[in-house]
């Protein structure tokens, strides 16, 4: 099964193999080299006593490591563990992927996590082997790696895109960790540049195979807000807020298997956690191998997962957009609050110039928090209590009285969500798969679901199938994926009817 290793000589073996589902996952160090690599570097195998493993690229720099020419360890998907895991250093990490060392420093990070500074460099230094300012200046030579190799933007450009303070910064950092400087690091790179239409960053996003594409597409089809977002079978786009202004992506799936990335920011520096937020909607730090090996040991299960392998659980764009959006839809279907939410979003949505130059185009962010809780009762309808709800969870996320964020601590949210009038398990769950990623969520009160579980031969009742599942951790986020690709037509009434306590 592939799975986190920890042991060293699990490790070894994977590095002798050259196996692949591992890299991003860790890194080997070479001492008689000085350079690190990913574990499936062609290079020959390097003696086991001059080997060191790192659980992240920092911990390697920090240890006076280089990365590897010839195997581009920075190049690698993410790893799963930060997600699969679910304490400090797992959050920090999340965290820091989405740019709040560059925002707001370490002390800033430190604060949204709980500890001092002090305190929480030396948690990580002792979990990770790097603290927070190694762990944030490795991702941004990630980022601007990949940004030389993958397009032709001025050096300044990409300095400041990957969260730098100067160019002087990034030269120094590009040359310590690669060993090259910035301009020779880019000759190297492999392959031509996708060509970008002015204004616009593309980009390929690395991900483990296999890759539910279709899947991921349709989900988003299915639940794009038009004017917000736009989705084809095989290409899903939409306007966000980042902390410079208003961004736009597009993510599509080319014939050779390939994601590609296009984005435009209003400021260099949301780039690197816009490309931070489209790996989580995406879901593309997955290890689906290990997710695939582990569901179909089960008989009940092969068959889901024979059919679609690889399945991914779709994260969010904002957390806080995530519980509006989970509120909306807890009691009626998708297509409903599909609509529901369009209507929100042309009512009280701020409008964005896509790029086009076409004034009737009507491009809009959804709905700020505080324009949900001051106007949303003029739009939203249903039962008043309901209403109520919703204005009164966006005025708590606008006021800052309810935090929620990719960084929390999964037990403190979902606790603080259910003081919430209005919240229930279903949504405080859902919201957790979403927003933080937790790849062991199971919904049992979800009629879908339940649906999907009895047309597998699994049982269908709530007590029946939080007992089934229980062989599925840590993975049952992804079963209930599979179940609920296995529903069939969600019965309306029924929904309305299970869901109900959620409001009450």
């Amino acid at each position: 099964m592939s799975f986190p290793l920890t042991d060293f000589d699990e490790r070894y073996r994977a590095i002798n193999a050259r196996d692949t589902r591992f890299d991003g996952q860790f890194v080997t160090a070479v001492r008689s080299t000085g350079i690190y690599c990913r574990p499936s570097c062609p290079a020959r195998t390097p003696k086991p006593e001059n080997v060191t493993f790192y659980p992240t690229s920092a911990a390697a720099h920090e240890a006076g490591y280089r990365a590897c020419k010839r195997c581009l360890p920075e190049a690698a998907p993410g790893s799963p563990a930060w997600n699969l895991r679910g304490d400090t250093a797992a959050r920090a990490m999340r965290l820091i992927s989405s740019g709040v060392v560059e925002r707001e420093g370490v002390p800033g990070l430190a604060a949204r996590l709980g500890y001092s500074s002090r305190h929480l460099t030396r948690l990580l230094g002792a979990e990770l082997g790097a603290g927070p300012l190694a762990l944030a200046r490795a991702h941004r030579a990630h980022t601007a790696r990949m940004l030389l190799v993958g397009t032709d933007l001025p050096v300044a450009d990409v300095a400041f895109s990957a969260g730098f303070a100067s160019i002087r910064q990034c030269n120094d950092t590009i040359r310590e960790v690669f060993g090259l400087a910035p301009g020779e690091l880019r000759a190297r790179r492999r392959g031509g540049i996708i060509e970008a239409a002015p204004g616009t960053i593309e980009l390929v996003l690395p991900y483990r195979g296999p890759f539910d594409a279709a899947g991921v597409f349709a989900w988003m089809a299915a639940r794009a807000l038009p004017g917000v977002e736009e989705a084809t079978e095989a290409s899903f786009s939409r306007h966000l807020r980042m902390a410079g202004g208003p961004a736009w992506f597009e993510v599509r799936h080319d014939p050779g298997g390939r994601l590609r990335l296009r984005a435009r920011v209003a400021q260099l520096g949301d780039l690197a956690p816009l490309v931070a937020t489209v790996r989580r909607i995406f879901d593309l730090d997955a290890d689906p191998i290990a997710v695939d090996e582990a569901l179909a040991a089960h008989p009940e299960l092969a068959p889901l997962v024979a059919r679609t392998p690889g399945i991914r659980v779709p994260g969010s764009a904002d957390p806080h957009e995530m519980l509006i959006r989970a509120m909306v839809g807890q009691q009626i279907t998708v297509a409903a609050a599909r609509t529901a939410l369009s209507t929100l979003a042309a009512a009280l949505g701020e409008r964005v110039d896509d790029g086009s130059g076409d004034p009737a185009t009507e491009n809009r962010l959804f709905p700020t928090m505080r324009a949900i809780a001051d106007h949303g009762a003029d739009v939203l309808r249903g039962p008043a209590a309901r209403i109520r709800a919703i204005t009164g969870a966006a005025a708590a996320l606008a006021d800052g009285s309810l935090r929620l964020t990719i960084g929390d601590d999964g037990a403190e949210q979902r606790a603080a969500l259910l003081t919430m009038p209005g919240i229930g398990p279903w949504t405080a769950d859902y919201v957790r798969m979403r927003v933080l990623g937790d790849p062991d969520v199971l919904l049992p009160g979800d009629v879908a679901l339940r649906a999907g579980a009895a047309a597998s031969g699994i049982p269908a009742d709530p007590r029946g199938l939080t007992a089934w599942a229980q062989r599925a951790a840590p993975w049952r986020s992804y079963l209930s994926a599979h179940l609920w690709r296995a529903a069939p037509v969600r019965p309306v009434r029924a929904a309305r009817s299970a869901l109900a306590k959620e409001t009450s």
